[in-house]
């Protein structure tokens, strides 16, 4: 016993607490990880974005839009609120409107709404506005002041980092790491959610995944076999906002439009967390399970948008996934983990 008390009076006057009988060192401040989130601004991307904006280890430098969960008009307006409303005090750059191939599909309002924040009541007038440069200029101009430190967190089509790769390939090896939602493996059963085959981000510009995916950066995808493995239900959506925090009430309000189409389309009793799965891996990666290998993304046919990994060590006559880094893919995750992670940060503690 005698001992026990001296070790806890020592880590206590070093740094320590004592917590629950157990001692807990104390982190040592570290500076904020600088984060560009590329997004199609809708609901789950809303979740995503002040996940990280409110988790202390992060700082967003930059906010570049794309379309699909609306307009491309849509996401970027959604950018600016929310950067306004709670504070992001990032440069927000409007990017890409239609694919590399030139598709411009028609943004899914019965999912996100009209204005892709669950059709709730947005401000006339937004203050904000978007920086002069178009999204992949950011991308590169803050990688190169930067180098080594930036982390890219992919939410929505891939577009804008493709442009970016296109402008400047030397960026690849000169960002932290880039984490991505989209695609899917099938290692839960999923491959897709907007075609047997494929996923929406992917599905949406399929040249750009692939070639991101094909990017000398350190890329980590969370595809949405992993992101249907964690839901959320009212219950706990309730009881976050009747807890407060800062963008409880926001969040409670844009997911009843996002509710209830997970209700009345798809019968579930629950939402999936897409976007702030990918957040989640961000602030804790130990959270998931993951795997690596080549990927490569189908452009073109009855698979088009479909993602694809040669798994590493397997090997294979030549094929096109040949002289492609590997990346890593989510294969499973602690989705009690994530439910805990999102409500702490949003609810403040």
């Amino acid at each position: 016993m005698t001992d026990l008390l001296s070790r806890r009076h020592f880590l206590a006057a070093t740094g320590g607490l004592v917590a629950g009988g157990l001692v807990r060192p104390v982190r040592a401040a570290t500076t904020p990880r600088k984060v560009i989130v590329d997004a199609d601004i809708g609901v789950d991307d809303t979740m995503a974005l002040l996940m990280v904006h409110f988790a202390p280890e992060v700082e967003i430098v930059g906010i570049t839009t794309v379309n699909g969960n609306g307009t491309l008009a849509n996401t970027t307006r959604n950018a600016l609120f929310l950067a306004e409303k709670f504070g992001i005090n990032a440069p927000v750059a409007k990017g890409a409107g239609i694919s590399l191939d030139n598709r411009s599909e028609t943004a899914p309002t019965f999912i996100h709404g009209d204005n892709a924040m669950g059709n709730i009541v947005l401000p006339t007038h937004i203050n904000r506005t978007v920086d002069a440069r178009p999204a992949w200029r950011m991308i590169v101009d803050m990688v190169r002041a930067h180098p080594h430190e930036i982390t890219i967190l992919g939410l929505g089509r891939l577009t804008n980092l493709a442009l970016a790769l296109r402008h400047d390939p030397t960026i690849a090896d000169l960002t932290k790491e880039v984490i991505v939602m989209g695609g899917g493996f099938g290692l839960h059963g999923d491959l897709g959610n907007v075609t047997p085959a494929a996923e929406a981000n992917f599905k949406g510009d399929p040249l750009a995944a692939d070639i991101a995916c094909g990017a000398s950066w350190p890329m980590t995808i969370v595809g949405v076999d992993v992101t249907f493995q964690t839901t959320m239900n009212d219950a706990y959506l309730r009881t976050i906002r009747d807890q407060g925090g800062a963008g409880s009430g926001l969040i409670w309000d844009v997911t009843r439009f996002y509710m209830a189409f997970h209700k009345q389309r798809l019968g579930l009793d629950s939402m999936y967390v897409n976007d702030a799965s990918a957040s989640a891996y961000l602030l804790r990666p130990d959270l998931f399970k993951t795997r690596r290998g080549a990927v490569r993304v189908v452009c073109g046919g009855v698979a088009d948008g479909e993602s694809i990994l040669k798994p590493a060590g397997k090997h294979f006559p030549a094929s096109a996934w040949d002289n492609r880094p590997e990346q890593a893919i989510c294969g499973d995750v602690d989705a009690d983990g994530v439910r805990t992670l999102f409500a702490q940060i949003i609810r403040g503690h």
